[in-house]
């Protein structure tokens, strides 16, 4: 089942990172989490931070989507596989190796650059700027494709050459930008809400914004399938998504 697809606005960003400011409030974490021990989910880079926090009794592998998707073809032991595009768990489910995917979860891409602003980059149509230091998502990895997906949109692609680095995950782009490696990048909201004393935003046209949506599905090999079903039918509870809203993400209504 596919939720309603979110666009935010630069106005919603900065309302969202007030609300998951530090002084908010967090939930408590899953009750009934130590039920969920044994289980090992495979989730995207960018839920690194939001998974653990809600459900931490929990087994996870993060890496680039495209990354996880192959190593569950190649039977690797994940009872849960959370993407960050629906692409993935789709093909899976097409192979048999995955029961029903669903979105859980919407984010939204940003362009990141270090506190100092070396390069002084105002706009996403100075990434095509001569001499500006780019470093992106490589092609196969979620955040790659909706990358290339907004250059197109804004007859950015001479951005693609200012591009100093591919990387195989999210993480990797704002590392590299928090680090001074490289003058921007483009990256999720979240990731920004996460790394937020260490870069800044700047917000791309809701007009060029691609669908980011995050679908996850129950391993067919899971070991413990109820338990697996349990951690998914979580994420659609009331507190499962105040977990995620407090992480930046918006989830389905």
């Amino acid at each position: 089942m596919r939720g309603t697809p979110v666009i935010i606005s630069t106005a919603v960003l900065a309302a969202s990172l007030v609300a998951t400011g530090t002084a908010a409030r967090k939930p408590p974490p899953l009750k009934a989490n130590a039920t969920l021990n044994g289980i090992t989910v495979f989730g995207a880079a960018s839920l690194a931070q939001a998974f653990p926090a809600a459900m931490p009794k929990v087994r996870y592998s993060f890496a680039g989507s495209d990354q996880l998707a192959f190593q569950i073809e190649q039977g690797a032991p994940a009872d849960v596989f959370a993407s960050a595009n629906v692409k993935y768990p789709d093909a899976l489910y097409r192979k048999g190796l995955v029961e029903q995917p669903h979105i859980f979860a919407y984010n939204v891409l940003v362009v990141i650059v270090p506190k100092a602003n070396p390069a002084r980059i105002r706009t996403v149509s100075d990434l095509a700027r001569p001499g500006v230091k780019l470093v992106i998502g490589d092609e196969t990895v979620p955040v790659g494709t909706y990358t290339r997906s907004v250059f197109k949109k804004l007859d950015l692609n001479a951005a693609l050459g200012n591009v100093v680095s591919n990387e195989p995950d999210v993480r990797g782009v704002v590392t590299k930008v928090a680090l001074g490696e490289a003058d921007a990048g483009v990256a999720y909201w979240t990731d920004f809400v996460n790394q937020r004393a260490r870069v800044k935003f700047i917000a791309i046209p809701a007009s060029a914004q691609p669908t980011v949506a995050y679908s996850i599905a129950v391993s067919k090999s899971a070991k413990d399938p109820a338990k697996a079903r349990a951690f998914v039918r979580y994420l659609g509870t009331p507190m499962g998504k105040r977990w995620l809203v407090k992480f930046g993400f918006r989830v389905p209504r």
